[in-house]
């Protein structure tokens, strides 16, 4: 049901059946490092490549996810999942062996808030009973796609920031769960005029979509 200009109430139950987390040393070692599900110290989660191993981790995350909602593969209609590779290649082979249809989304940092949103209204639609949001990160993959690969060995402003070695699945359902999606209000672009690369934190904070309570 539409509610104002741009917002969206659910007239059907959409819940938040479980939800994962997966992140690398560095993230594991700040102040939220006891909140996520598994935090792994090899950076490369025990692949060839960056590109591997973020897939590895979105695979990590969403079998979590499963597994804490005594929830199978083959219940699950959908996928909407991204992450921040060209042609969402970490995604794409990330989640290969769930052997489900894909929504490949891009949003960068809003990527979470956004599949969250979709699968909302898909829920709400009740076009599933149940289907798995997914994202990540990984801090080594994205200075390869957008500034500098590692081995350059590129000099960083000591006040830069780190693109965060993580990976996040959420599963949606219409009953039970541990929160209730009751609407949403997609975010609009907003240019805050930020041109500093390395302030990431800055240019990405009002990336976020909302999600109603």
């Amino acid at each position: 049901m539409k509610q104002g200009k741009y917002s969206q109430k659910f007239e059907n139950t959409v819940s938040i059946v479980s939800a994962a987390s997966v992140a690398g040393k560095k993230e594991g070692d700040g102040p939220l490092g006891k909140l996520f599900d598994r935090v792994e110290e090899d950076p490369q989660f025990g692949q060839d490549n960056w590109e591997a191993a973020e897939s590895q981790m979105q695979k990590m995350a969403a079998d979590i996810a499963l597994e804490k909602a005594g929830i199978s593969r083959g219940q699950i209609r959908y996928l909407l999942g991204g992450d921040l590779l060209g042609q969402n290649i970490a995604t794409s082979f990330g989640l290969m062996e769930l052997d489900l249809p894909v929504f490949g989304l891009y949003g960068a940092c809003s990527t979470m808030g956004e599949s969250l949103n979709l699968g909302s209204m898909l829920m709400d639609g009740r076009m599933a009973d149940y289907l798995l949001c997914v994202t990540s990160s990984h801090f080594a993959t994205a200075e390869k796609q957008f500034r500098f690969p590692l081995e350059y060995g590129n000099q960083r402003p000591l006040s830069a920031t780190w693109t965060v070695t993580g990976a996040a699945a959420v599963l949606l359902g219409n009953q039970g769960g541990i929160a209730r999606i009751a609407g949403v209000t997609p975010g609009k672009i907003v240019d805050f005029g930020v041109r500093d690369s390395m302030n990431m934190g800055a240019a990405m904070a009002p990336a976020d979509d909302i999600i109603g309570p």
